[in-house]
């Protein structure tokens, strides 16, 4: 049975299905169709293997029968932690086929965020890198484990440690694969295919569950927008966990028309431009925090970067400066993406007018996506007015997964997500992003939850209030400063949080970027902290030192 998810309503299903956004087709099949047709085709390229797409999905089907083996079959959620490796595509395509489901890991999470995601799913496996980064993710993977009944098996691509009891990846894949079916799922194109996480708002992450139908129609209308065929090249820069990598229109966009994806292990310019030279690159993403670097490199490299046709720069606002230098030096289309996990995705079009590409965050890439630019009474405000961006579409959640209350809270009675930025809106449609609403920092496009992140910096010893706020920052988008009171003389720095947070198993980019130490913790007049009042401080701090992004 399919997992419980907040349905689309029954009129707009059949209004979908009409116009041919939702055809049914799952991601069970997604694969062995494009073996068909594009057989010999590269169809995935990391640092240490080339596949095919016959071979990609050969290597998948017998990877099904090891996964069955494990006891794992329909719904079953299993925790995906892994970096830009040929594995977590064969993985990912595994569990579509035998209709597991799996929840997207970021790789810089630790245990707070793990254990949470892990009993808040329901997780009955959990799969990760044997050392990552100089990290050892089996540590992690026991630690959780130990607080997770339901986590059941841990799953290591490496080495899976002596007396751990972990299975290895490597083990389950057998050359000669058993009798039966690769494809068992049921799955049909309504169901859930996968949860991904929320930029957790108001604590740790919430998970979106994403439907094969939707998650589809993403990738497909996407690289519509982006001009991909069977000649693209897609270059995974940043984590392929991420939506943007994954999905906008990113390696299942590539797949969709049968182009290549080419997974990078580091999102470093240099590393990455020789990968575009030598693969013929023709499209690849990054964030506003990559830009000045991926720019310097560009003025110093040897590298035959002529393949490039289109550069996404998304995940977080990028600076209208920088939009204009990228424009000027590049020599390929720059295009501005703006999403969500939760569905939306804008983008700027290839032949957008530099005036378009350099100053707005695109517009919607389907024409059933409903956008309201709105109040604080829900209605619109008049075009070219800040307000709160509401939507709904063919990819656009109706509900998170198991959290009934904030529901409640995070869509309209109309079923509008409130996705908490703050827009204006162009007579073109293009969005321009002026912030946030919700409590939430995106630095460099990492969703850092300041409730989360303030909850933990409390329990340090001699923190007695604490308030995470995010400050503009020319290359990050936005940059955390955590304003703290303290309880005696001697107030914790920045390294010392930092150094606290990772004990508590924090993600290393949650910690904040400057600190910040008060007397007295602004209050409303009913006693509640005034985090009006400290923004309105950085606001002005930036209006004396000019603006920093």
């Amino acid at each position: 049975m399919a997992i419980d998810m907040t349905p689309w309503p029954g009129v707009d299903v059949e209004k979908y299905r009409a116009a041919g956004y939702w055809q049914g087709e799952t991601f069970a099949h997604f694969l062995t169709s494009r073996a068909r047709a594009h057989g010999d085709r590269v169809a995935l390229v990391d640092d240490r293997t080339r596949l095919t797409y016959a071979e990609l999905d050969a290597q998948t089907d017998r990877l099904t029968h090891g996964l069955r083996e494990l006891g794992l079959g329909a719904d079953d959620r299993v925790l995906v932690q892994l970096p830009n490796r040929v594995e977590f595509l064969l993985l990912w395509f595994a569990l579509m086929k035998i209709g597991a489901i799996p929840v997207h890991a970021q790789p810089g999470h630790r245990r707070s965020e793990m254990v949470h995601l892990a009993q808040h799913s329901d997780a009955v496996a959990y799969v990760v890198p044997d050392l990552h980064a100089g990290f050892d993710h089996r540590e992690l993977a026991a630690a959780v484990q130990s607080v997770s009944p339901g986590l059941k098996h841990v799953i290591v691509v490496g080495d899976p440690g002596a007396g751990t009891g972990f299975t290895p990846f490597s083990g389950l894949a057998d050359p000669t694969p058993a009798p039966g079916p690769a494809i068992t799922s049921r799955a049909l194109g309504g169901d859930a295919a996968l949860l991904l996480l929320s930029g957790g708002t108001t604590g740790l992450p919430k998970l979106i569950p994403r439907t094969h139908d939707d998650y589809r129609y993403n990738a497909v209308a996407a690289g519509e927008v982006c001009g991909l065929t069977a000649e693209s090249v897609y270059l995974a820069a940043l984590p392929v966990a991420f939506n943007y990598t994954m999905n906008c229109p990113g390696v299942l966009g590539a797949l969709t028309v049968g182009g290549r994806v080419v997974l990078a292990s580091n999102p470093d310019p240099g590393y990455c431009f020789d990968l575009i030279e030598r693969e013929g690159v023709t499209i690849a993403a990054i964030n506003p925090q990559l830009a000045p670097v991926w720019l310097d490199e560009a003025m110093a490299t040897d590298a035959d970067l002529s393949s490039l046709r289109v550069l996404q720069v998304g995940s977080a606002r990028l600076a209208d400066g920088t939009a204009r230098e990228m424009v000027a030096r590049f020599d390929c289309v720059i295009q501005q993406v703006f999403g969500m996990a939760e569905g939306l995705l804008c983008l700027t079009r290839l032949d957008d007018p530099p005036e378009i590409i350099t100053t707005t965050q695109g517009r919607p890439i389907s024409s059933a996506d409903e956008v309201r630019v709105a109040g604080p009474d829900d209605r619109e405000v008049p075009e070219g007015e800040e307000g709160e961006l509401l939507v709904r579409g063919p990819y656009t959640l109706r509900g998170y997964y198991h959290a009934d209350e904030h529901n409640v809270k995070s869509f309209t009675h109309d079923g509008f997500y409130r996705s908490g930025d703050r827009v204006r809106r162009r007579p073109t449609g293009h969005l321009v992003v002026v912030g946030r609403s919700k409590d939430q920092i995106n630095r460099g496009g990492e969703k850092i939850p300041a409730t989360e992140v303030e909850g933990h910096l409390l329990a340090h010893a001699a923190v007695r209030s604490v308030a995470l706020l995010p400050a503009p920052d020319a290359d990050l988008g936005e940059r955390s400063v955590a304003f703290i009171v303290v309880d005696g003389a001697s107030a914790p720095d920045r390294r010392e949080l930092a150094a606290f947070l990772e004990q508590r198993g924090v993600a290393a980019y949650k910690a904040p970027d400057e600190v910040r130490v008060l007397d007295v913790m602004p209050l409303t007049p009913v006693g509640k902290m005034d985090k009006k009042a400290l923004a309105a401080r950085i606001r002005a701090e930036q209006g004396e030192s000019g603006p920093s992004a």
